[in-house]
């Protein structure tokens, strides 16, 4: 049975958005609806309805929303949401004005920079008239090579108050890992800071934005923030021009919103896959904005007086939804930089100076946090914090003991999955619900999720196996970038069941209302037939205190399919025979014999995604002799050496 950690008081239920909503759907002629479970039953069963609901209960901004919520609904892809709507994503994230805090912005240093919404709307105005003089239009493309300010922000919604589509990358990528990004689309005008710090050292742009622009003709315009390198030489990059010399060049003006179409392209998004140029996801303005103003009010109860925090670069869509957060009207608090430095509990200092409310971080975050040792619960102020999330990979059991047992015990924890190709959520928190421990709360409200076998039939809670959508959601891409036809697109995410969304999730639906994921479906481990998610392996290994990091793949071996556990020990830690029994024994314990890897093998790094995901993919690319198509899209590539021919596989 599932323990349950952490349960809403009566008084936090009853003054939720999420109740508010309830009670607003019935005022307005909707049915009454009891709980959640009832509410998520409506929202799937009359989704037009719903979303229509969500639009008029957010207040979305738009000239008009139009009659008609959805054409072709029956189409998974091919439906279109509020066909008839104009609307201006930019204007729904400045709609609101004042001398309250908008961004405030820290890196490794402390506090960097702070503005108010009047001063965000200003800023944004004069850089908005700038890139209109330089020549942008609606349709271009302006790309950010950008760490995590202030003024990547500002140039994000000016490029979308004209029309433009905003895509960015950090700065730590590799250069091929930035033209086959910015290669693809083109962009007209590229906004750089002349470095970034990391770790306490100072890391260089230029050298590699002048490459970039060498590269990529399209670029016109290079406007370079003098981030850390306060008087930047910019002799080596024609055509760049300072920040503040940029909004210079235009007078101040009123901010005009330009009236666009529902599904415009608002966000270009990168897949972050290793097997080939990573894919160009275009997302829609109104899609986007409607399905954020759900997860951010609905499943995160965020309210103008909240400060919301999420550890993440520009290269993650986790920036993009919680730059979403203004339009709640709520503080954006920003993070540059290396989380541990100068010390293991940097977030920490800054959560409780900052008086931060909701924070949003990253399993590998929360593991590396407690291996550090750090305990907030003992260090740190945290009464303002009420809620923390987690995503980037499953959330473990032990990681919620940890949350519970050494940051705050009363505080709502949401583990939320969902991924760049939606910009949003599948399955997030539920404010008004209890938590159980090694669960994802709920599935979100509009979206159909089920879990599929392999025949396509969908399978009750307790049984593992596809992550599919079976109904079509507003933040479905618009398509990929230069795909005719929607091919790519298609061969994507509906090639395996015919109008059904797959999403490449290895779960379960729980007998709570929750959900766990045990990997991702193309990373499960299949020896003697039998499934199995990679997950159900970390779990166990995590808990030994000598891993520090794991990936586990299966190889071809002998006409089926072994699996070999890779772990990175502690310092000056060996794994002799004694350990390896003790992994085997504890995953045998507490998963299945099943689960008992044929091979452990200590390595010395285990290679991420700039995301900090595990790169199972890769890994089995290299000890299967296969190519990996896409090192740059790694955080440390070099890594994958270290599993090249490697004696203990070869018996």
């Amino acid at each position: 049975m599932a323990k349950q950690l952490w349960h809403p008081s009566d008084e936090r239920i009853a003054r939720a958005n999420l109740t508010a909503f309830r009670t607003w759907v019935e005022q307005h002629g909707g049915p009454r609806l009891a709980g959640y479970g009832e509410l998520h039953d409506w929202s799937v069963r009359h989704a037009p309805d719903f979303w229509r609901a969500v639009w008029e209960f957010c207040g979305v901004r738009a000239e008009r929303q139009g009659a008609q919520v959805v054409r072709h609904f029956d189409r998974m892809p091919g439906s279109r949401w509020f066909p008839e709507a104009r609307l201006n994503f930019a204007e729904n994230l400045l709609r609101h004005r004042g001398d309250r805090e908008a961004i405030i912005s820290w890196n490794e240093n402390g506090r960097q920079r702070v503005l108010t919404y009047s001063e965000l709307h200003e800023e944004t105005a004069r850089l908005a008239a700038a890139l209109r003089q330089a020549g942008v239009r609606k349709d271009d493309r302006v790309a950010g090579f950008m760490p995590n300010l202030a003024e990547t922000v500002a140039a994000m919604l000016a490029a979308t108050s004209i029309g433009a589509a905003w895509s960015s990358c950090s700065p730590d990528f590799g250069l091929q890992g930035v033209l086959d990004r910015f290669g693809q689309i083109q962009p007209k005008v590229i906004f750089t800071a002349a470095g970034y710090p990391y770790n306490g050292r100072t890391f260089d742009s230029l050298e590699k934005v002048s490459k970039v622009v060498e590269h990529i003709p399209s670029i016109e315009k290079i406007i370079v923030i003098p981030y850390v390198v306060p008087e930047p030489d910019l002799a080596a990059l024609p055509g760049a021009v300072l920040y503040d010399d940029f909004l210079a060049q235009s007078a101040r003006q009123r901010l005009a919103f330009a009236s666009l179409p529902f599904d415009h392209p608002v966000y270009i998004m990168y897949s972050s896959g290793t097997t080939g140029k990573p894919k160009c996801i275009v997302h829609g303005a109104g899609g986007t904005l409607l399905q954020h103003l759900k997860e951010l009010l609905l499943h995160n109860d965020l309210r103008p007086e909240d400060r919301i925090f999420y550890f993440t670069t520009c290269g993650w869509m986790m920036w993009n939804w919680m730059i979403s957060s203004l339009a709640v009207g709520a503080t954006v608090v920003l993070f540059d930089g290396s989380p541990f430095h100068p010390s293991p509990a940097r977030l920490w200092d800054m959560a409780a100076q900052e008086k931060i409310t909701v924070f949003g971080t990253s399993a590998k975050y929360l593991a590396a946090a407690e291996q550090a040792g750090v305990q907030p619960i003992k260090t740190h102020n945290l009464s303002a914090l009420r809620a923390i999330l987690s995503t980037g990979s499953p959330l473990v059991e032990e990681g919620f003991d940890y949350v519970y047992e050494n940051i705050k015990s009363d505080l709502q924890l949401a583990s939320i999955s969902g991924g760049t190709d939606l910009i949003s959520c599948f399955a997030l928190g539920n404010p008004t619900g209890p938590v159980y421990r090694g669960q994802i709360q709920t599935r979100g409200l509009g979206m159909k999720v089920e879990v599929f076998d392999d025949e396509g039939r969908s399978l009750p809670a307790g049984e593992k196996g596809e992550l599919v959508c079976t109904q079509p959601f507003p933040s479905m891409p618009v398509g990929f970038w230069n795909d005719p036809g929607d091919a790519k697109y298609r061969a994507a995410y509906f090639e395996t069941f015919p109008n059904v969304w797959r999403h490449g999730d290895y779960c379960e639906l729980t007998p709570e209302g929750g959900m766990v994921i045990w990997g991702r479906s193309d990373a499960v481990l299949n020896p003697g037939g039998v499934r199995i998610g990679t997950a159900e392996i970390y779990r166990p290994v995590e808990k030994i205190p000598d891993v520090l990091e794991a990936v586990v793949v299966g190889q071809s071996w002998k006409g089926d399919v072994r699996i070999v556990l890779f772990v990175k020990l502690g310092e000056d830690t060996e794994l002799d025979d004694a350990m390896a029994q003790n992994i085997r024994q504890r995953i045998r314990r507490e998963a299945s014999p099943r689960h008992v890897p044929a091979k452990i093998i200590q390595v010395a790094d285990i290679p991420r995604t700039m995301n900090g995901k595990i790169a199972e993919l890769a890994v089995r690319n290299v000890i299967e002799n296969r190519p990996v198509k896409n090192r740059d899209a790694l955080a440390n590539p070099g890594a994958l050496d270290l599993y090249r021919d490697l004696p203990d596989l070869q018996t």
